[in-house]
């Protein structure tokens, strides 16, 4: 069944621009996330690729590197329980071209709506990220 609506995506066309972004920012996550979560919700690394990469990332208005600052500006606000996430979108961020000065702005800039806890978390993870890159180079 074809979606007919003006403007919106088919699945496999957002599933297949999903994919493209996965590819720039982390190529294997829809795996990582497959061998998971897919025992528990079947299709769920398909099913996040498509929706959350294909059908948001994917849209006009924003570039890669904003949505991703956006994301883990967001994700700092909502506090320690979203620490792993974090993580990833840290990394993200970076191959979406920001800088480490940009990130720490973005989740410093943070303490501001969420709080010092919050924004202290934040920054604790993006430490964690940059060490963790710096130890591996």
């Amino acid at each position: 069944m074809s979606d007919t609506r003006p403007n919106t995506l088919n699945s496999t066309c957002a599933l297949e621009k999903g994919r493209d972004i996965v590819a720039r920012l982390n190529p294997p996550l829809e795996g990582q996330l497959a061998d998971k979560y897919d025992d528990l919700v079947p299709d769920f690394a398909e099913s996040l690729v498509e929706w959350a990469y294909g059908r948001h990332y994917a849209r006009p208005g924003l570039d890669l590197k904003t949505r991703q600052l956006c994301t883990i500006s967001a994700l700092t606000v909502l506090g320690g329980q979203t620490g792993p996430q974090l993580k990833v979108n840290i990394q993200h961020t970076l191959s979406a071209g920001a800088t480490r000065t940009e990130i720490i702005e973005a989740i410093w800039q943070m303490a501001v709506y969420g709080g010092l806890p919050a924004a202290i978390n934040g920054l604790n993870a993006a430490h964690e990220v940059f060490e963790e890159l710096d130890e591996a180079a």
